[in-house]
């Protein structure tokens, strides 16, 4: 064999390893098919972070603003392909999806790799289909309403059942905006006349007790962050007997719950 074709067969094993490496690329750094209703991942169960926000009360302007900046922070904070998902407890003291939005983050401009997508059009991706609905979700969500019943545990428990946030999805999270004011036929903290917080209130192991005859376990192993909002003639309880009551109530029925202000 001459030099010449020695060349030759070298560069084709040039050739060669470079369309293979090429291919290779293509195919590892394909990204993966999507459902068109979720934005997830097709056959993958998402981490899934929802926040929750307690309109039984009314709340003020501040208190809007300070929601809207929180729900926009969590969103900001979430890994591409995760799932988010905003809900209210509503004036019927129905849990409800707002504006159906529960879409998993698809990635912004930066958060892709350049080589293979191109961060313009995917940020206007993420703009379109998941920046942009979740604006206008939030148009309502933070729309102060009143409502003459608050049953805050419930709506939880009933939460950790959809089939998008039961026991069977990873890294499960909820940020519950609330006055932690519960008022339904399991407890009630309201009717100072009846005696102390400790009289008018079931003990903590019963509260539990009830949400798993009812709903099973389905918060077991829920994250769960507590933005107080505070009620006038409210907020000594709230920061005391209240929030012990509800912590344990929460440590009782396996939720990792922790509490900050709004």
């Amino acid at each position: 064999m001459s030099g010449r074709d020695l060349i030759g067969l070298f560069n084709l094993v040039i050739i060669a390893g470079v369309l293979g490496a090429i291919s290779y690329a293509a195919f590892v750094l394909k990204p993966a098919e999507y459902d068109s209703q979720t934005l997830c991942l097709a056959d993958s169960t998402p981490p899934h972070s929802v926040v929750v926000i307690d309109k039984t009360d009314l709340y003020s302007s501040a208190q809007a603003d300070a929601i809207g900046d929180l729900i926009l922070r969590a969103r900001d904070n979430l890994a591409v392909g995760e799932r988010f998902s905003l809900y209210e407890l509503n004036e019927s003291g129905e849990l409800r999806n707002t504006n159906r939005f529960s879409l998993c983050n698809p990635g912004a401009g930066e958060q892709v790799n350049p080589l293979y997508r191109n961060p313009e059009r995917v940020q206007a991706r993420y703009n379109a289909l998941f920046a942009e609905p979740l604006d206008r979700a939030l148009a309502d969500l933070v729309t102060p309403k009143d409502a003459p019943s608050s049953p805050i545990i419930e709506a939880l428990a009933r939460l950790g059942q959809d089939p998008s946030f039961d026991r069977t999805v990873p890294r499960r999270r909820i940020v519950l905006v609330s006055d932690m004011l519960q008022n339904s036929e399991v407890f009630s903290v309201y009717g100072r006349r009846r005696g102390t917080f400790e009289q008018r209130v079931p003990p903590p192991g019963a509260v539990a007790d009830i949400i798993r005859e009812t709903y099973g376990d389905s918060l077991r192993g829920v994250e769960l962050e507590i933005r107080l909002i505070p009620r006038e003639t409210w907020e000594a309880e709230q920061r005391g007997v209240l929030q012990a009551y509800w912590s344990e109530v929460f440590r009782r029925l396996g939720v990792n719950a922790y509490w900050l202000d709004i």
